[in-house]
């Protein structure tokens, strides 16, 4: 059985209470949410705060307030089933509650939170294994060694950004609140994630983030589909999260095509936008954008599957979504 290590656990009731307690515990701090990730992080010796300070009592981060019109700011402590279930989401930005629905299972959805899923830790098969397992290979560059046995030959890390909202939020242009002592801070979302598996996010190590908005819609239709091998519980091998904004005339005036589950933070396919901005929304600029999305997906082997398999499903999965958004613009008009 793997066990915790020991801990100091706190409890603040306030937003402020938790910016100074991390401020105070350093690097032996940690926020921890549901826990969901970090406590069995914790048990495989991944992550070891000697401090671990719990948001899950602040009440400022579990409400969803907004609008249609105004756009939606969600806590970044509202639970996962809070999201699918929510009517507004449903309503506004159902493609939010469809990708917060294909995270994990109903139990830990009842455990996770909207802020944990989009600070995931990156996965590896080199890295989510137990303290003995990683000590047999001489551990590996993210934690204890510095070889990344994923591309050995390489300077950095391969682990995966694995979070099936992050590459959801990039597309719609979401922000982030992050505050701390120093005060706030606003981050767009695809300005949060670094391409490197250690340093994934633009985060400061006293930071919290406290709130996501969400930018209003305002007619743009988006779509998530995930790659796993069960149906249920599995992280994504492959997510691709698609946002079209139709012109009057039929043709796309908007488009973002993001990517998860392949690189260390979520990838953006601007060629895959290019060959969609400004032209009529069909099978050719479909299969176009398909095309570029293959191009760009370049899986190692540090998740599920074989690589070569798991990028060749970057086409089909590509095509999926652009044709649900495709019918839905059919509908829409």
């Amino acid at each position: 059985m793997m066990r915790l290590p020991k801990f100091t656990y706190r409890a603040p009731q306030t937003i402020s209470d938790a910016v100074r307690m991390i401020a105070d515990a350093g690097p032996e701090g940690m926020f921890v949410a549901g826990g969901t990730d970090l406590y069995p992080n914790m048990k495989r010796r991944q992550q070891t705060p000697r401090m671990v300070i719990s948001v899950m009592r602040l009440r400022e981060m579990h409400t969803i307030t907004g609008d249609e019109k105004s756009g939606i700011t969600l806590g970044a402590g509202v639970l996962l089933t809070e999201i699918c279930e929510n009517k507004s989401i449903q309503a506004f930005y159902p493609v939010v509650a469809q990708a917060a629905k294909l995270i994990s299972t109903p139990l830990l959805r009842n455990m996770g939170t909207i802020g944990g899923n989009l600070l995931l830790d990156t996965r590896c098969n080199y890295y989510d294994q137990n303290y003995e397992w990683r000590k047999g290979i001489n551990f590996c560059m993210k934690k204890d060694g510095d070889v990344c046995w994923v591309a050995p030959g390489s300077p950095k890390c391969w682990a995966v950004q694995s979070s099936d909202l992050a590459p959801v939020m990039v597309a719609l242009g979401a922000h982030l609140k992050f505050v701390s002592v120093d005060g706030d801070r606003i981050v767009e979302a695809d300005k949060l994630y670094n391409n490197d598996g250690i340093n994934y996010l633009n985060k400061r190590p006293n930071e919290m983030l406290t709130e996501i908005y969400l930018p209003p819609m305002n007619g743009k239709l988006a779509t998530y589909h995930k790659l796993r091998r069960r149906g249920s519980f599995d992280f994504p091998v492959l997510g691709v999260a698609a946002a079209i904004e139709m012109a009057a005339d039929g043709t796309i005036e908007k488009a973002r095509i993001v990517m998860g589950g392949v690189a260390p933070a979520p990838i953006e396919v601007s060629d895959a936008e290019t060959v969609l901005t400004g032209q009529p929304f069909d099978s050719d600029r479909i299969a176009a954008a398909a095309e570029a999305c293959y191009i760009k997906a370049r899986p190692l082997d540090n998740t599920d599957f074989v690589m070569g398999w798991r990028k060749q499903m970057a086409r089909p999965f590509t095509i999926q979504a652009l044709k649900e958004l495709w019918l839905q613009s059919r509908k829409a008009s």
